[in-house]
C-alpha cells in the first residue's frame, strides 16, 4: 500500500493579503499566473487572459492534499511549481480596482495550507510577445506537505484514491489536462499519470494500468 504522509498545516493561521501597489505592472494592472486549477477555476474577475510561459519552474504533482483533494488517511496530490525547466499556463490581467480583492481571495485559497510561496515572477505573454511580472504561487520545498518527484505510478495511485472536500482528485488532474490541451499544451508528465489512472472510480490499486516494459 502506498503511504504518503506529512504533518497537516493548521488552517487557522491569520491570512494577511499583501499591498497591491508593489505587485502592479506598469499598465496599472495586476497579473496572476495560473498553471493548475486556476486555469479552469480562477474564482476572480479579470479583464483578459493570455497564454503565457514561465521560465525557471515546471508543473509537478509535488504537494500532498489532506483536505481539498484527499484526507489524512488517503492524501491526494495537487500541483505546484517546482524548480527547473519552464511552464505553459494562463496569465490573468486584473483591473486595478479589483486587485486588492483578488489578492485577498488568492491568499485565502493558496496560502492557508503553508505549502506555497507567493512570488512576483516575469512571464512571457505569448499572444502579445511581451513580458509582464505576475503573482505566482510556487511550491515551498520546506513545507511538510512537499513530497518532491513521485514516479508516475505512485502519483496515479494517490490521485486515483484521493477524494476531498473539493471532490475526486482524478477530476483535478483530468480537468487540468483537458484545459491545457484546449490551450494547445501537452504536458507529458500529467499525460503519463492520467494514462495510468483506473478506467473507473473504484480507487483500487489493482485496476491501475501498469506501464509497458
Amino acid at each position: 500500500m502506498l503511504r504518503l504522509t506529512a504533518m497537516i498545516p493548521s488552517p487557522d493561521a491569520p491570512i494577511i493579503p499583501p499591498d497591491p501597489a508593489p505587485l502592479l505592472e506598469t499598465d496599472g494592472s495586476l497579473y496572476v499566473f495560473g498553471y493548475g486549477s486556476l486555469i479552469w477555476k480562477p474564482g476572480f474577475e479579470f479583464l483578459s487572459s493570455h497564454p503565457a510561459r514561465l521560465h525557471g519552474f515546471h508543473r509537478r504533482f509535488c504537494i500532498l492534499s489532506h483536505r481539498y483533494r484527499g484526507t489524512p488517511e488517503a492524501p491526494g496530490l495537487v500541483l505546484g511549481l517546482d524548480r527547473g525547466g519552464s511552464c505553459r499556463g494562463v496569465a490573468f490581467r486584473v483591473a486595478l480596482e479589483a486587485a486588492a480583492a483578488t489578492l485577498a481571495y488568492l491568499e485565502e485559497r493558496e496560502m492557508t495550507g503553508g505549502v506555497y510561496q507567493r512570488r512576483l515572477l516575469p512571464i512571457r505573454l505569448l499572444d502579445r510577445h511581451e513580458t509582464r511580472r505576475a503573482v505566482t504561487f510556487v511550491a515551498d520545498r520546506g513545507a511538510t506537505a512537499y513530497c518532491g518527484a513521485l514516479d508516475p505510478l505512485a502519483a496515479a495511485v494517490a490521485i486515483n484514491r484521493g477524494h476531498g472536500i473539493m471532490g475526486p482528485n482524478r477530476d483535478y488532474l483530468l480537468n487540468t489536462v483537458s484545459h491545457l490541451r484546449a490551450l494547445g499544451v501537452r504536458d507529458a508528465g500529467l499525460d503519463r499519470i492520467a494514462a495510468l489512472l483506473s478506467p473507473d472510480r473504484s480507487g483500487e490499486d489493482a485496476s491501475l494500468t501498469e506501464p509497458a516494459e
